[in-house]
């Protein structure tokens, strides 16, 4: 009788020894228990990669004619205003044009004046009358001013092509013609940037890495000409990978906090960012 009464109590626990190893099974032990009491925080790992120092705008500038170049107003580490004239070609038939688009358009303007008020002779029933001019003249002498007028903007636009103007505020970087100088269409003869306002692009951010990065984290950047460490962010991540030395890469741009003093283009640094 006893030996009956232990096999079903063996049979019992071993039943419930099933029951709760399903349990747990099913609803494992939460991960805060397991940790301590704490809950896991996500950290972001902190990636490094060598940069330079670059404008956080630059622009080469090109003429779109070849000719001469005739006045450069303008010289390398000048500051200049959105707009401001850099250099201007010699072409005198360009300007030409213009001065005689101008007449032309004089010429047609006085031409449709008088068709306002020009008479002609009419004869009717044995009588001299004298009417204005029909309709139809005053019109043909409006489609001149008006096809002048074209011709007119046409040549100041083409003239407009022999002036370089600056398209934002900054730092003229460089000037690589003199007056008297033959500038060719294509090709950039002065170079404009934004020297108040450097920033570092990497140079060998790995695409292992760049999963780790993202815009808005912050940085720390050690500038090696200064040997000083500097705060910034990230402003920006390239879309596309760059090959370099048969690695890819991927360019990130960093901004500084405050832009340091004696930072110049061209400096190379190492940023770490995510600390």
């Amino acid at each position: 009788m006893n030996t009956e009464r232990n096999v079903k109590r063996t049979d019992w626990l071993r039943l419930l020894c099933s029951s709760l190893m399903m349990i747990f099974l099913v609803n494992p032990v939460p991960a805060v228990f397991a940790s301590g009491g704490h809950n896991p925080v996500a950290t972001q790992k902190a990636v490094a990669a060598s940069a330079v120092v670059v404008p956080a705008r630059v622009a080469h500038l090109g003429f779109l004619i070849s000719a001469p170049a005739r006045e450069i107003p303008v010289k390398e580490g000048e500051s200049v205003k959105a707009g401001q004239t850099l250099l201007i070609l010699d072409t005198p038939d360009l300007q030409y044009a213009v001065t005689a688009s101008e007449a032309a358009l004089r010429t047609a303007t006085a031409y449709a004046d008088l068709q306002k008020y020009q008479k002609v002779e009419v004869r009717r029933n044995g009588k001299i009358f004298y009417e204005t001019l029909p309709e139809v003249y005053r019109q043909r002498a409006d489609v001149k001013v008006q096809q002048a007028q074209r011709a007119l903007e046409i040549a100041q636009v083409n003239l407009t092509e022999a002036t370089l103007t600056a398209p934002f505020d900054g730092t003229i970087a460089s000037v690589d013609v003199i007056p008297g100088e033959f500038v060719p269409s294509d090709q950039a003869v002065v170079t404009l940037a934004t020297l108040n306002d450097l920033q570092i692009e990497t140079t060998d951010l790995s695409e292992r890495d760049i999963a780790n990065v993202q815009v808005g984290a912050p940085a720390s950047i050690f500038v090696e000409a200064l040997e000083e460490t500097f705060a910034g962010k990230v402003v920006s991540i390239s879309p596309v990978a760059d090959i370099v030395g048969g690695d890819v890469v991927f360019k990130v741009t960093v901004a500084f906090d405050a832009q340091p003093g004696g930072l110049l283009w061209g400096m190379t640094a190492e940023v770490t960012i995510g600390e």
